[in-house]
């Protein structure tokens, strides 16, 4: 595969995930973290690193809402709910895998 066509791929399969965990708004941030070491925040963190390395400027705020779809208050609002002390004690103890959000990584 050339390099073009790696790169065009990737932004697609970033798009498509996006776009997923747009729709799968029962998926609660917290359980991605716990599951997986990341979630939406995690998304636009990386999104917006990336975006400066390659002298772009973005918010915090616009990076959130191109990965929520919406404004970040507005999805917590609509779709967040209350982590359980169960989620919050699994949080804490598995810091450790969570994603490193800086640029490059």
């Amino acid at each position: 595969m050339d390099e073009q066509t790696r790169i065009e791929a990737e932004a697609a399969a970033f798009r498509g995930l996006i776009k997923h965990l747009q729709k799968r708004t029962d998926v609660q941030n917290i359980d991605l973290m716990n599951l997986a070491g990341f979630c939406r925040n995690c998304l636009s963190k990386w999104y917006r690193a990336e975006a400066e390395l390659r002298g772009a400027s973005i918010s915090d705020a616009e990076a959130r809402e191109h990965v929520y779809g919406m404004p970040y208050p507005e999805y917590k609002q609509r779709y967040q709910t209350p982590a359980s002390d169960d989620q919050k004690a699994l949080f804490e103890s598995r810091q450790a895998e969570h994603a490193d959000t800086r640029a490059g990584n």
